[in-house]
């Protein structure tokens, strides 16, 4: 970190020289969180009897009561009419029969394609696959898709957009490449092949009848009898240079309600008790594999899980102590982020203080791992911080700030780049706030080989470095909880405007 700019934004925020000594009431209250309560609550959390917390799953339902119960025995509020649960309206989608085939060619789910659209069908629909290539005006008007499946080449690409254009444009359906190499698409098909049979968790919506199929660059190139080489050519300006093929497909799908549920914590403020401040955390995983092996999330993000319970306990004390924060304080952990970020959206969507009184979203989503970038470093005292100055020119500068005068981290901002392909700032909870211009800092700790593996397991956490990432995160929060005036909304949500 450069500590000489940490400095300067915080003077560039009227805080004197002097206002650099460390705060003892924050000193006292940040070292009740240590590395034993985060190693003692995730190892419940990230038990294999918690079977992976699964979205709407028994072991979920035990998770959201265990927060719950933490939350009640600190003494904060349940702020949902006396509840410290919102239900989440979601449902199983399971789709019990797809099929695909191209020519005389069968295909086969989760090995030559993955199903990622939506659709509900009694009966068989026969048409044509026909090669469009990249969506744009130029080809679209070469190419008839009305009626079709229609071929997509939309590598480093955002896919949505696209499949918009061109369902807008007729289509009956996709088969679309959204990455090239067949080893990264059978990552893909294997992580569907194991989740087969649990059925795709979402908001209860009317079916839209959209049948996606994705398949490898390979596949497609095998689909229209056509070297990937010559194919990518002509998915640029000559897509109707490459012969149609019979087509017929089928999606039947049944849905089941789920029970899932945020869980909410509340500590009301003094003088400025109408603002809030959210600190959020997923405690979903992705639960159990078609074979039975269990993925414990124990970083993603039973780590964020339980440093959220610590901070809350942290504010809890200080608040019975005589030092309760100026701003109010949610502390929440949603369910549905592996599904999509659903709880996440179900809270900004139905917010239960005013989107306009929530001053900040501090977002914690796996911090308790060293990833592939600092293994190897004589420093690891590191976290990756994103999305701190998007919105708000104020927020990077208060946790600079912070992390100079408390814990002196090196906060890494390289997933803040414009051109960074991870993309994490759209991709965990703090995005569904961000979308309502309320300014957002994200902890993260970058990926590593256990990430969504059956080996993210207690027993790789580092927890005093856990520890001190979680002290830096109260501190920040302290600051946003009690500073004079709130962060301004000075930025834009996205890079590109920026």
């Amino acid at each position: 970190m450069n500590k000489r700019f940490a400095l300067t934004g915080a003077l560039a925020l009227g805080l004197s020289l002097g206002a650099i000594a460390q705060n003892p009431v924050q000193v006292k209250y940040a070292n009740t969180i240590t590395a034993e309560d985060l190693k003692e609550y995730l190892t419940f959390l990230a038990s294999d009897e918690m079977k992976g917390r699964d979205t709407g799953s028994p072991e979920g339902l035990i998770a959201a009561n265990y927060l719950a119960d933490f939350y009640k025995s600190l003494g904060l509020t349940g702020p949902v009419d006396g509840s410290y649960f919102q239900a989440v309206p979601l449902v199983s989608s399971k789709f019990d029969k797809v099929t695909l085939q191209v020519g005389k060619s069968k295909l086969v789910e989760n090995e030559d394609f993955v199903f990622v659209g939506d659709a509900n069908m009694k009966k068989a629909s026969k048409t044509e696959l026909v090669f469009l290539g990249l969506v744009n005006d130029e080809n679209l008007a070469k190419v008839d898709v009305k009626g079709k499946l229609v071929g997509i080449w939309a590598v480093g690409e955002r896919s949505n957009n696209l499949l918009n254009a061109v369902m807008d444009a007729g289509a009956a359906g996709a088969v679309i490449v959204t990455m090239e190499g067949q080893a990264n698409f059978d990552r893909i098909a294997n992580r569907y092949k194991s989740l087969a049979g649990r059925g795709r968790v979402g908001f209860d919506q009317a079916t839209n009848q959209r049948p996606v199929f994705m398949v490898s660059s390979e596949k497609m190139g095998e689909l229209f009898g056509t070297p990937v080489d010559v194919l990518k050519e002509a998915a640029k300006s000559n897509p109707s240079s490459i012969k149609s093929q019979k087509a017929s497909y089928q999606v039947v799908k049944d849905k089941t309600p789920l029970e899932a549920y945020n869980v909410l914590g509340f500590l009301e403020g003094t003088d400025k008790k109408e603002e809030v401040l959210v600190i959020s955390s997923h405690y979903d995983h992705v639960g159990v594999s078609s074979t039975g092996e269990v993925f414990n999330g124990a970083d993603d993000d039973g780590s964020g899980t339980v440093s959220v319970m610590e901070i809350a306990e942290a504010f809890a004390t200080a608040a019975k102590e005589g030092h309760r924060p100026r701003r109010s304080i949610l502390f929440l952990n949603v369910t549905g982020e592996e599904k999509g970020l659903l709880g996440s959206q179900h809270y900004s969507e139905n917010p239960i203080f005013p989107i306009a009184n929530t001053v900040n979203n501090i977002n914690i989503d796996m911090v308790g791992r060293i990833d592939y970038e600092y293994q190897n470093a004589e420093n690891k005292d590191y976290v990756y911080v994103i999305g701190s100055e998007m919105l708000s020119t104020d927020l990077k500068k208060i946790n600079e700030y912070n992390n100079i005068t408390y814990t002196d981290l090196i906060l890494d901002y390289r997933y803040d780049a414009e051109d960074d392909p991870n993309r994490f700032y759209y991709r965990s909870d703090h995005y569904n706030f961000a979308k309502f211009d309320i300014p957002v800092i994200f902890f993260f700790n970058g990926v590593h080989d256990d990430y969504h593996q059956v080996t993210d397991t207690v027993d790789k956490i580092e927890f005093p470095l856990m520890e001190k990432r979680a002290h830096l995160i109260f501190h920040t929060a302290w600051d946003l909880a009690n500073r004079e005036n709130r962060t301004r909304v000075d930025g834009t949500n996205t890079r590109t405007d920026r």
